[in-house]
């Protein structure tokens, strides 16, 4: 199966229906990480078929899972799962965040070479970040533990939004060291096309 091929059933599955120009994005998307991975280390995955799924489809199946606004993906390193949303979603403004200028540095070209106007860097530890206006979602896939990332980042949510930490296998443990007044009772369990390992998004909801 081409990397192509393989998208395109993952966005099936997901029942994604992006535009020809939304899947060519997220190809040339990978493209660059990997052209970039050789001398920068994004990512250990080398293989683009499992970077199709452990990447992008990993990625994209929160999508259907997060409220509309503005979005920040913190800890973003190579992207995940910001740009990816950013391009199924280019209605959405999405601010990428990682506290390394080198990878910042790979974001701001991705950002440049995808022609993503709905997308921004912000480089910088997510504590010290105070954005001159807050999120609706603030989004992490591999930044920290939860109680961390709640610690963290609560401070980027906007009345009302929602802290989102994608996670793995079910975070047990994890979801019993975050204090009651985080909210993180509800916990999505994701079908992530083509993956075969378990995925699940823990979302934190902020006071209103």
């Amino acid at each position: 199966m081409t990397p192509a091929a393989a998208l395109d059933r993952g966005l099936g599955e997901l029942g994604l229906g992006l535009s020809a120009g939304a899947r060519h994005k997220l190809l040339a998307y990978l493209e660059l990480m990997a052209k970039w991975n050789r001398t920068y280390n994004l990512t250990a995955i080398r293989d683009p078929l499992q970077m199709v799924s452990h990447h992008l489809l990993d990625s994209l199946a929160v999508v259907r899972h997060l409220s509309t606004g503005r979005l920040a993906d913190v800890g973003s390193g190579a992207g995940l799962p910001g740009i990816p949303i950013a391009i199924a979603q280019p209605e959405r403004h999405v601010t990428l965040n990682d506290a390394s200028y080198k990878r910042a540095a790979f974001l701001r070209q991705s950002i440049i070479e995808l022609a993503l106007p709905n997308a921004d860097v912000y480089a910088g530890r997510a504590e010290a970040w105070q954005p001159l206006e807050r999120f609706a979602v603030v989004v992490s896939r591999a930044y920290a533990e939860l109680a961390e990332f709640v610690a963290t980042c609560k401070h980027l949510v906007a009345p009302g939004g929602v802290l989102a930490a994608m996670k793995g296998v079910f975070p047990a443990r994890e979801l019993a060291r975050v204090p009651a007044s985080a909210n993180c009772g509800q916990v999505v369990r994701l079908a992530v096309p083509l993956l075969g390992e378990e995925r699940h998004l823990v979302l934190c909801r902020a006071a209103a």
